[in-house]
C-alpha cells in the first residue's frame, strides 16, 4: 500500500481511503431496508488488514449507521490502533451549540472509541458558509479538541472555488475533503483547489474519484480512445490514476461495495508507480482526450451557465440538467437518480416547476427548459432509501 502525509499533521495514511457510505446493502433496489453489516465488517476488517488505514464516516451516512458499522467493525483495539477515522458533522445537526457537543458523543459511543483522528464540518456550500461563521462553529471543534476528543479539524466541500478559497483562508484548518476526479478538473472546487489547500498547509482527500461509480465504465467514446492507447488499463485505473498524480493529495477515498472492488483496489495502491507525478505527458493528454470524450455525450446542451438561475420557485436547473447528463455519459443513472432524490427532497425537483416561462429568454442555448425538466425528471425519479 502507497503511503502519503496527511498535510503537517504528523499522521502517515494509504492512499487508498475506504469510504463507508457506499456499504453492502440487503437489496439494491431498495436501500430502505439498511445494509449487510456482516459483509460491511469483512470489507472494514479486510481492508484494515491489508493496508488501508484512513476511513471516512459521517453522522448521516446510511441513515445515521455508517458510524456504529464502523465501530463495530473496528471493535477489536489492534484495529482502532491501526486506523484514522474521519468523520463529520452536517451543520443543519447543529441547531444549538449544546446539540454540536451531544452529536459528537454520540458518535464517540457509536465508533466505540474515545478520540476521533480528523472531524470535519461536513458539506460546506456558498449558502451556509455565512451562518456556519456567525455561529462559531470553528470555535466549537477547537474546544473538542483541547479536550482530547478529536486530534485534528477539518471541513467537506461542494461548490465554486471562490467560497472555497475564502473557507481555507478565513481558518487554520488541518484538512479539506473535496470532490474531484478526471471530469471535475474544471468543475465543482476545479483543480486549483487542490493547489490552494496545499499552500495554506492543508492536506487533501479527495472524494468521487469515479464520480459515483460512472468512471468505472468507459462508454463507447472514452473506450475507444482508452483502446486506442497502447497501455492498456480499466478505465477504473486511469481514474485512480489521475488523482495519484498530484504530489497534494493525500488520499483518495473511494466507497467499495464489494470484496472485489476492495481487492482491485487495494493492488493498484499498493503498485510501486502510485506516486506522485507517475502520469507521462502522453498518458495525461490521454486524459484529457477522454475528459473530451465524455464531453460529448450530452444529450441537453446545457453549459451551467446559471442565467436561468434563481429560478422564482428555486428549480435548481442546471444541477438537474447535470445530472440527467452524467446519467447518459455514464450510461448508469444509479449515483444521479440518488442526488436527484436530494434535489427532490430540497423541494428544488423539476416538480417544482410551473412553466412559468421566465427562463426561457435567459438562456444562450435556447433550451426549452420546462420540458426538458420534465423529460430529466421521467429519467431520474424513484431513488429512495
Amino acid at each position: 500500500m502507497q503511503y502519503r502525509n496527511f498535510g503537517n499533521t504528523g499522521l502517515k495514511v494509504s492512499l487508498l481511503g475506504m469510504g463507508c457510505m457506499r456499504l453492502p446493502f440487503k437489496d439494491e433496489n431498495d436501500r430502505t431496508l439498511g445494509v449487510v453489516r456482516e459483509k460491511a465488517y469483512e470489507l472494514i476488517q479486510y481492508a484494515v488488514d491489508n493496508g488501508v488505514n484512513y476511513f471516512d464516516t459521517a453522522l448521516t451516512y446510511h441513515a445515521c449507521e455508517s458510524e456504529a458499522i464502523l465501530g463495530e467493525a473496528l471493535e477489536e483495539k489492534s484495529r482502532r490502533a491501526k486506523v484514522n477515522i474521519a468523520t463529520k458533522q452536517l451543520f443543519g445537526a447543529m441547531t444549538t451549540q449544546e446539540e454540536i457537543r451531544r452529536n459528537l458523543e454520540n458518535t464517540l459511543k457509536k465508533l466505540r472509541t474515545d478520540y476521533i483522528d480528523v472531524y470535519l464540518l461536513h458539506c460546506i456550500t456558498s449558502a451556509s458558509w455565512d451562518q456556519i461563521q456567525q455561529r462559531k462553529i470553528f470555535e466549537e471543534f477547537e474546544k473538542f479538541k483541547a479536550e482530547g476528543l478529536i486530534k485534528h479539524i477539518g471541513f467537506s466541500f461542494h461548490g465554486g472555488f471562490s467560497t472555497f478559497k475564502d473557507v481555507v483562508e478565513r481558518y487554520p484548518w488541518e484538512m479539506c475533503l473535496i470532490q474531484q476526479n478526471l471530469l471535475d478538473v474544471n468543475r465543482e472546487v476545479t483543480e486549483e483547489a487542490i493547489f490552494t489547500a496545499h499552500k495554506n498547509n492543508m492536506a487533501v482527500a479527495v472524494m468521487e474519484p469515479l464520480r459515483g461509480g460512472g468512471l468505472a465504465q468507459a462508454p463507447k467514446p472514452v473506450a475507444d480512445v482508452y483502446n486506442n492507447f497502447h497501455t492498456k488499463r480499466p478505465p477504473a485505473e486511469w481514474a485512480f490514476r489521475h488523482l495519484a498524480n498530484y504530489p497534494e493529495v493525500s488520499t483518495i477515498v473511494s466507497g467499495m461495495s464489494t470484496m472485489e472492488q476492495l481487492k482491485d483496489n487495494i493492488a493498484l495502491f499498493s503498485q510501486s508507480d502510485m506516486v506522485p507525478e507517475c502520469l507521462s505527458v502522453e498518458e495525461k493528454k490521454l486524459i484529457a482526450s477522454a475528459r473530451e470524450a465524455y464531453e460529448s455525450i450530452v444529450s441537453i446542451p446545457c453549459t451551467s451557465c446559471d442565467y436561468c438561475v434563481p429560478c422564482p420557485l428555486n428549480v435548481d436547473i442546471p444541477g438537474i440538467f447535470k445530472q440527467y447528463n452524467d446519467g447518459n455519459r455514464f450510461e448508469n443513472f444509479d449515483n444521479p437518480r440518488r442526488s436527484y432524490m436530494y434535489t427532490r427532497r430540497g423541494n428544488r425537483s423539476a416538480l417544482a416547476c410551473t412553466n412559468c416561462g421566465e427562463c426561457l429568454p435567459k438562456c444562450p442555448q435556447e433550451i426549452n427548459i420546462p420540458e426538458k425538466l420534465q423529460t430529466a425528471h421521467k429519467a431520474l425519479d424513484g431513488w429512495d432509501e
